[in-house]
């Protein structure tokens, strides 16, 4: 008895893994002697368009400093060469007149999209946008 319980329990595996791997294939869905599917559906021979993939979405750029409009108020140990590179690779341009604030921001004027606005760098390492007051 523990022999035939065993022999049914693998053939049953067996049939489900062809089963679940015909079902995987791209396209149509099919049986296990035709895991293509003959162009049909199991339920009623419709043919079944493949599936949509979805556009890769884009992970977001690890080089790129967060952008935000409210500094955090701290010790800021950037140098000013780094701050205006952080302000470069957050896609500003042209960064001029660089000073550090009483509040530890690296504040100054650069282009971004073609248009010159105030930008700034907290201890953080976060680019601001604008000239917003440090957030306490």
């Amino acid at each position: 008895m523990r022999l035939t319980t065993t022999a049914m329990a693998f053939a049953a595996t067996i049939l489900a893994s062809q089963i679940a791997l015909a079902q995987n294939q791209p396209g149509t869905i099919g049986s296990p002697t035709a895991p293509r599917g003959g162009g049909t559906t199991i339920q009623g021979g419709t043919p079944m368009a493949p599936a949509a993939t979805a556009p890769a979405a884009t992970a977001p750029d690890r080089n790129r400093p967060p952008v935000t409009t409210m500094p955090a108020e701290g010790a800021n140990s950037f140098t000013e060469g780094q701050a205006r590179s952080r302000m470069e690779a957050a896609g500003y341009t042209n960064v001029q007149g660089l000073r550090k604030d009483d509040q530890g921001v690296w504040r100054g004027r650069a282009m971004r999209n073609g248009s010159q606005t105030d930008v700034g760098l907290d201890f953080h390492g976060n680019v601001v946008t604008g000239n917003a007051p440090v957030a306490r």
